[in-house]
């Protein structure tokens, strides 16, 4: 098993380290543009191995596609990272080509692999992706709603008191601030609906930061976070490479699933070994498809401005 992940940033480093520590791939290529900020990551890493005990082969490069050939999957975290007071919408001028030029680079040297998009507009990004490509829908993912989601139970486990592994929760929709929709109704802590532990205002306060969660860190941080988007694409890449089948909100290309058709937006899915294999129906109640459809037509009014450029 090979996994290539495109861009060294803190993202993409937090992402590789993560898989490299889990043991998921036999090889792990680090790719980035910039001149020796791949290889020096890559010597870093390698360096913890005798500490951690992992045996992943770790190789830096800048720039050079050859050397992610035959990769299993890809990650692609290319582009801009957001800034203060920066919105989603406003990358999606520098980050269109930057996204739409690796993954054709990828794909020359590897087929056959599963692409997973960071790159933000995530929404926007996964959709050019696959328009790009031609790809079989199945195999080009956006990890948005998993990062979500993560920050979903973070904070109903702050506001419950409990710890978020006991949590089930998922974020559907679009990756940005007003297009998620965290599914409160859904949610459970140990089997039992978190609404027996929580009023409706504390709910609706968890939905809240979570939908800022991003921006919060962003304003504290200076920049965008890494350390839970790094491990929410490995555990993506650790549900596909085991075929897992474990379930993730992932953003996907729509066929008529949630009202939806033409779009790739944040919704319900199996990961295993073809990359998503199965979306699930949450069967939304009229407010939750309300919210799902608005959050449709705000990833729609981004996805525009593709034709633009």
């Amino acid at each position: 098993m090979k996994v290539t992940v495109v861009g060294a940033g803190a993202v993409g480093a937090t992402c590789a380290d993560n898989i490299a520590r889990l043991a998921l791939c036999e090889e792990l290529v680090l790719l980035d543009i910039k001149e020796g900020i791949a290889e020096g990551k890559a010597i870093d890493m390698m360096q913890t191995s005798a500490l951690l005990g992992f045996d992943t082969k770790i190789t830096g490069s800048t720039n050079d596609y050859t050397k992610t050939a035959n990769s299993d999957i890809a990650v692609i975290t290319s582009g801009l990272p957001r800034k203060p007071g920066m919105t989603r919408e406003e990358l999606i001028g520098i980050n269109a080509g930057i996204v739409k030029g690796v993954a054709e680079n990828i794909l020359k040297h590897s087929p056959n692999a599963i692409i997973i998009i960071i790159s933000n507009p995530m929404d926007t990004m996964t959709y050019l992706a696959l328009q790009a490509t031609g790809l079989p829908k199945n195999r080009i993912i956006g990890m948005g709603g998993a990062l979500d989601s993560a920050r979903f139970k973070y904070y109903l486990s702050t506001a419950i008191g409990c710890s978020p592994n006991d949590l089930q929760g998922f974020v559907a929709g679009g990756h940005g601030d007003t297009t998620m929709i965290p599914l409160t109704r859904l949610a459970t802590y140990q089997g039992a609906p978190v609404s027996n532990y929580l009023d409706e205002a504390a709910l609706k306060k968890v939905a809240a930061d979570t939908m800022v969660g991003g921006a919060t860190l962003t304003g504290l941080l200076g920049t965008s976070a890494w350390y839970a988007p790094g491990a929410a694409c490995a555990a993506m890449v650790k549900s596909i490479v085991r075929d897992e089948k474990k379930l993730f909100t992932c953003c996907v290309k729509l066929d008529g699933e949630y009202g939806q058709k033409d779009i790739c937006i944040g919704v319900p899915v199996t990961l295993g070994k073809n990359g998503w294999e199965k979306i699930i129906d949450y069967k939304l109640n009229e407010e939750e498809q309300a919210a799902f459809n608005k959050s449709a037509d705000a990833v729609r009014s981004m996805n525009s401005v593709l034709a633009t450029l």
